[in-house]
């Protein structure tokens, strides 16, 4: 009995000490590892609960998601301050830094993710070309595939709305404006001579071959406070940061031939290219109505350099070409007609660099130069006139946050131009030197993913004029569904008088506009549409006495005028298997009192309405892709001496259907075949009357017709590259 008792207190004694143990660990890790619990709840902007975000404690494995009501809740061992992070898909990711012990019962609103792909963006006057924006209107392929532009890009943007088919010229004439209110940008800094020269009714070509750029944006209107100097619109063209491999293109066409080639190192590349153009095999077999002496010909260079350093990328681009022709064109006061010739050497210098300067700053400069040299010669006058502009440019950006930027800047424009008047006894030298000054500052700002402001001023001082021209401007966007957006715009621009105005006067002003802008638009899994409304009004346009501006006539900053109207753009690629098409139509509402005319009328280079229609079909079985392009613009407005009503006549409407066919012999050669105006329509550009009436006191005229009804183009091109596979369906 007694060892019984004994064995039971010692068992007694056992299970006393583990249960006491137990108790001293519990104690122990209660005491040295108390848990704390996290919670809260995940709410959007519109205080609706966020489901399914994911919330933890940087650098543990603590944390849980949020439930169907946005609420969440999880413990922790973790103790003094600890960083809280809460995130979820197309929302700001939100950090709290908090002792554990007040992280309990939290309310955390997350914003909306601005920079998120379907955040609104601000598009109104803006045509993006470009494989690398949010929302592309036309791809670099684009430009250079479209049947009626014959590879020139200025040709591909004239499908686009907003712009007036003047055939007889070939530059854009954008919402009312003419020509010289379109400034032309290679990576930021400005072109001064953006055009090949051309005589009356032959129209021109941009100079430089879209084989060197990457992205282009057609701004029609309403643009930032970085561009000035354009009335009307700018172009901006960007080279290529970066080919994808070293390759050489040639090409031999119906017009010339073409070389092009691209080295590639480490941190460097450098890409040419170069063409001849020689109308005189062509003029042998498709006459025109021009008697020619010298057919046009023309040698034209490129270069693109492009150097990454340790922050940012320089460039360096230069381009050269000459022209020249001779040519006896139909004149009704000229029985013999009028003998023109010219001769053209262009050269054109641009040197950018884009870098980051650290703490969220960026840097953008450059420099550019442009030497041309024109010797003209009408009958017996001769001119000779040479231009010598540079473009200086800085712009600091800051990026304070997603939410907020704010980029400013500084640029010089500088222009010496001079000319020289020869006939007979006379001989006259004229010209003018002007220095503009300008500077200009603007913010970004984005309220959510759904609004987003710009606005921005622009100041520029001429020193011809000396005064100083302010300019405010500002667009906001606001995203009204899942897929589309509206846009306003509003701004003032400044330019001044062009050359052939300030050569021979300078007591003048710079010329104004004020535009304002209402866009829609609609991008949707390869269909994208857009609806513009714009109003501009003009101020101290050009006027003057006489027929021609001569250093004899009187010029005076007196003009005015407005334009307004409706763009519609709808392009569709997914609907139909291989088919691309799109379709743009404007109507414009435009009159003006400028130049010489006696009265406010709509200028004679204005068309109410214009309609493109363009097409892109690949048949795979044929190894070939055919185009289509079909140009429709009402008739122009045109002066008959014969009534008393001032410029109340119109040309009947301008029709051309084009037609292109590429074939691929194999992966990199290409036979491309181009017809424009295939059904060879008879199109009147206007008419020229006598300076005196006949003999029943009326003034005879003739039309004002293309030197030809169509134009016709044979080339083949080959590429060279290192996988075999890249061809030139991307340049034609």
């Amino acid at each position: 009995m007694t060892s019984q008792i004994h064995e039971y207190k010692k068992n007694h004694r056992n299970i006393v000490r583990k249960h006491l143990f137990t108790f001293v660990i519990l104690f122990i890790t209660s005491f040295g590892f108390a848990q704390t619990t996290i919670s809260g709840k995940v709410v959007d902007y519109k205080n609706a609960p966020v489901i399914g975000a994911n919330v933890y404690l940087e650098g543990t494995y603590d944390g849980a998601t949020s439930d169907e009501k946005g609420e969440f809740s999880f413990s922790t061992n973790e103790t003094g301050v600890q960083t809280l992070i809460i995130s979820f898909l197309s929302f700001e990711t939100k950090t709290i830094i908090e002792d554990v012990s007040k992280l309990k019962n939290l309310q955390v609103r997350l914003r909306e993710d601005v920079e998120s792909l379907d955040a609104v963006i601000i598009s109104a006057g803006t045509f993006e070309a470009s494989d690398n924006s949010k929302v592309s209107v036309l791809k670099p392929l684009d430009v250079v595939t479209t049947a009626s532009a014959l590879g020139d890009y200025v040709g591909a943007l004239q499908t686009l709305p907003g712009t007036s088919n003047v055939a007889e010229d070939g530059r854009l004439f954008v919402r009312g404006g003419n020509a010289d209110e379109t400034q032309i940008f290679i990576d930021g800094i400005r072109v001064f001579t953006p055009y090949t020269p051309t005589t009356n009714n032959i129209p021109t070509r941009g100079r430089y071959s879209p084989f060197l750029f990457d992205g282009i944006t057609f701004s029609t209107g309403g643009y930032s406070s970085e561009f000035g100097q354009a009335l009307s619109s700018v172009l901006l063209l960007n080279t290529i940061d970066e080919p994808d491999q070293e390759k050489t293109d040639i090409g031999i066409m119906s017009v010339g031939a073409s070389l092009g080639n691209t080295q590639k190192w480490d941190k460097s590349s450098l890409s040419f290219s170069a063409s001849y153009i020689n109308l005189a095999p062509y003029l042998a077999i498709f006459e025109d109505k021009n008697e020619w002496k010298t057919p046009f010909a023309g040698a034209q260079g490129e270069t693109v350099f492009r150097q990454k350093l340790n922050n940012g990328m320089l460039k360096f681009y230069a381009a050269f070409d000459a022209t020249k022709f001779e040519l006896n064109q139909e004149d009704i006061n000229y029985e013999d007609g009028i003998d023109f010739k010219l001769n053209n050497n262009n050269f054109y210098l641009n040197t950018s660099y884009k870098g980051v300067l650290g703490n969220n700053w960026t840097l953008s400069s450059g420099v550019s130069y442009t030497y041309a040299k024109n010797k003209i010669g009408i009958e017996t006058i001769e001119i000779n006139d040479t231009e010598n502009s540079a473009h200086i440019k800085l712009k600091l950006k800051k990026r304070f946050n997603s939410r907020f930027k704010l980029s400013f800047g500084a640029e010089q424009f500088i222009t010496d131009f001079d000319e020289n008047y020869k006939e007979d006894a006379i001989n006259e030298t004229y010209g003018f030197n002007n220095n503009i000054t300008a500077a200009f500052a603007e913010a970004d700002v984005v309220f959510s993913k759904d609004l987003a402001l710009k606005v921005g001023v622009r100041a520029d001082h001429s020193s011809i004029f000396n005064t100083v021209d302010l300019a405010p401007r500002a667009a906001v966007a606001y995203k009204s569904s899942k897929n589309g957006q509206f846009s306003l715009a509003y701004g003032n621009f400044f330019q001044n008088p062009n050359s052939t105005i300030l050569k021979f006067e300078q007591d003048l002003e710079a010329q104004k506009t004020s535009h304002y802008i209402l866009n829609y638009q609609y991008v949707n899994a390869g269909k994208i549409f857009r609806a513009e409304a714009y109003r501009k009004d003009y101020d101290n346009l050009i006027k003057f006495d006489g027929e021609f501006e001569t250093f004899a006539t009187n010029f005076e900053s007196t003009g005015n005028g407005y334009a307004q109207g409706l763009d519609l753009f709808w392009r569709d690629n997914t609907s139909i298997k291989n088919l691309d098409y799109w379709v743009s139509y404007s109507y414009l509402d435009t009159e003006r009192n400028y130049s010489n005319y006696t009265t406010s009328v709509q200028p004679s280079y204005a068309t109410n309405h214009n309609l493109s229609v363009v097409g892109k079909y690949w048949v795979d079985s044929w190894k070939s892709q055919f185009g289509i392009d079909y140009g429709y613009s009402s008739g122009r407005p045109y002066n008959n001496p014969n009534t008393e009503e001032f410029m109340n006549e119109r040309t009947k409407p301008f029709h051309n259907l084009s037609l292109n066919w590429a074939y691929l012999l194999d992966q990199q050669k290409i036979l491309y075949f181009s017809i424009n105006n295939v059904l060879g329509i008879k199109n009147i550009n206007g008419y020229q009357y006598a300076d005196a009436p006949n003999q029943n006191g009326q003034f005879s005229r003739r039309a004002l017709t293309p030197a030809a009804d169509q134009f016709f183009f044979v080339g083949f091109f080959w590429t060279i590259s290192e996988d075999g596979n890249d061809n030139q369906l991307d340049n034609l």
